[in-house]
């Protein structure tokens, strides 16, 4: 007769994976976006791995969570075993014979800057698929499955990040509208259109070119940049315009600069790419096709 006695049971692979994001981010929130699940579905998993341990592994208080000496011991050997695990599934992923590259994009990137370009990277390499997702957070591209990811961020040197375009942003109109405004005064009495997620464009452009705005945010607000383009093409208003993402619209004469200075962010568009050992080999190619 064979003996198959009952072996002790260790926490969930689940539950050990959102101990190690809440622990590396600092927040079960941050943990939630990032494994795609609720801040609530986290808090239960570690409580459960805290149950299965018997002991506490955060200390939760109205502020937020913070690791225990408990959970700061374990935290580096968690963050190594789920590097490497990874790195595994990368490598794993990468054998295949159906190569998809998986690009992440902030939304206003995804929509107005790739898309012309992405017809001529297709061209360029057919034996190969393509797939987008706009995120408005860049992803991991240690833990994610993402190729490439496409951001706005303060450029770097590095062997993962290649800069596209200095982000440089000035007024611009409907050529109607900016017919009407021939200086940095005649903005005070125009309708100002404001993108939510770069709330501080104008405070950013008014600080830079020495213009006073009684208040530089009021205006109509955007969740999308893009919305915010297609409303300034139609007459609705003066858009802060990011140069580097509404090429096209200038080129056509769907919108037209308003002959005021043009400031920096001091940030650039950047296209990142894996770890080297997390990386296609195909991919130093596509990064220097999209950034020559």
């Amino acid at each position: 007769m064979t003996v198959r006695p009952p072996r002790p049971k260790g926490p969930t692979l689940t539950a050990m994976r959102a101990f190690e994001a809440a622990a590396r981010l600092g927040s079960f929130v941050a943990a939630a976006e990032e494994l795609s699940v609720t801040a609530g579905a986290v808090s239960q998993h570690i409580k459960a791995l805290e149950g299965w341990a018997g002991l506490a592994l955060f200390q939760r208080s109205a502020q937020g969570v913070a690791l225990t000496e408990a959970g700061r011991t374990l935290q580096p050997s968690f963050k190594t075993a789920f590097d490497a695990l990874a790195d595994a599934t990368h490598a794993l992923r990468n054998l295949s014979a159906q190569v998809e590259i998986h690009i992440a994009a902030l939304p206003s990137i995804a929509q107005l800057w790739l898309p012309p370009r992405l017809g001529k990277i297709r061209s360029h390499f057919p034996h190969l698929k393509f797939s987008v997702t706009a995120l408005e957070k860049p992803p991991s591209l240690r833990r994610d499955l993402f190729d490439l990811a496409l951001f706005f961020d303060i450029p770097t040197t590095s062997d993962t990040c290649v800069t596209l375009a200095e982000d440089r942003i000035t007024p611009v109109a409907a050529p109607d509208l900016a017919a009407l405004i021939r200086n940095a005064d005649d903005l005070a009495g125009a309708t100002r259109l404001q993108d939510r997620t770069w709330e501080q464009d104008w405070p950013i452009w008014c600080a830079a070119s020495n213009t006073h705005l009684a208040d530089p945010t009021n205006g109509p607000g955007y969740s999308l940049y893009s919305l915010a383009v297609e409303e300034a093409k139609s007459g609705a208003g003066v858009l802060m315009g990011h140069l580097c993402l509404i090429g096209g619209a200038l080129q056509n004469g769907a919108l037209v600069p308003l002959g005021l200075e043009t400031v920096s962010t001091g940030r650039a568009l950047v296209l990142t790419l894996p770890p080297a050992i997390s990386r296609r080999p195909v991919l130093e190619e596509i990064s220097a096709f999209i950034g020559a």
